[in-house]
C-alpha cells in the first residue's frame, strides 16, 4: 500500500502544472494539471462579462488527432480542445444562474522557461434562468469570446 502511494506522489508531482489568468469577455483565473503530454484538466474561476461569477472544468486533448503545430525554434507550440461541465451565476440586480456543458478550443506557445500564453475559446451552453420564474436553453455562452491567457508553469 505504501509503495502504491509513492508511486501515486511521483506522478502526481511529475506532471506539469500551470497557474494564470486569463482576459477577454471578463476575467478568469485558471490552473492547468496535465496527464502526461496529451491530456490535462482544465479548471477555471471566471468573471464573466464582469457581471458575476462561475467555474468551469474541461478535461481536454493536447495536439489531438496526432496533429501538432510544426515549430523548429526554442520553445512549442500546441493547440488543444476539450469538454467539460459549467456553472454560476451572474447579474447584480435581478440575479440569473446557469449550468451546462462546456467546451475549451484553444493555443498556446510554452516558451523555454517556465511561462506560457495561450488563445482559448471557452462556450458554455445549457440551462440558464430569465427574470424571475423563466427557465431556458441557454446558448449566450457561444458568444463569449476569445481571451488572452497567461500562465506560470511548475
Amino acid at each position: 500500500m505504501i509503495a502504491v502511494l509513492a508511486v501515486a506522489s511521483l506522478a502526481a508531482y511529475a506532471q506539469p502544472r500551470a497557474v494564470g489568468v486569463n482576459l477577454g469577455y471578463g476575467i478568469g483565473f485558471s490552473y492547468q494539471h496535465g496527464f502526461g503530454e496529451s491530456n490535462m484538466l482544465d479548471v477555471a474561476a471566471e468573471v464573466p462579462f464582469f457581471n458575476g461569477i462561475g467555474g468551469k472544468v474541461t478535461y481536454d486533448w493536447i495536439d489531438p488527432f496526432n496533429a501538432p503545430v510544426p515549430w523548429n525554434e526554442k520553445g512549442e507550440w500546441h493547440w488543444y480542445m476539450g469538454v467539460g461541465g459549467a456553472g454560476g451565476i451572474y447579474g447584480f440586480k435581478d440575479v440569473a444562474w446557469y449550468a451546462g456543458v462546456a467546451g475549451h478550443i484553444g493555443i498556446e506557445y510554452d516558451f523555454w522557461f517556465p511561462f506560457q500564453l495561450s488563445l482559448d475559446w471557452r462556450p458554455t451552453i445549457g440551462v440558464s434562468n430569465y427574470g424571475r420564474d423563466k427557465v431556458g436553453f441557454g446558448v449566450e455562452g457561444l458568444y463569449s469570446g476569445i481571451s488572452l491567457g497567461v500562465r506560470y508553469k511548475f
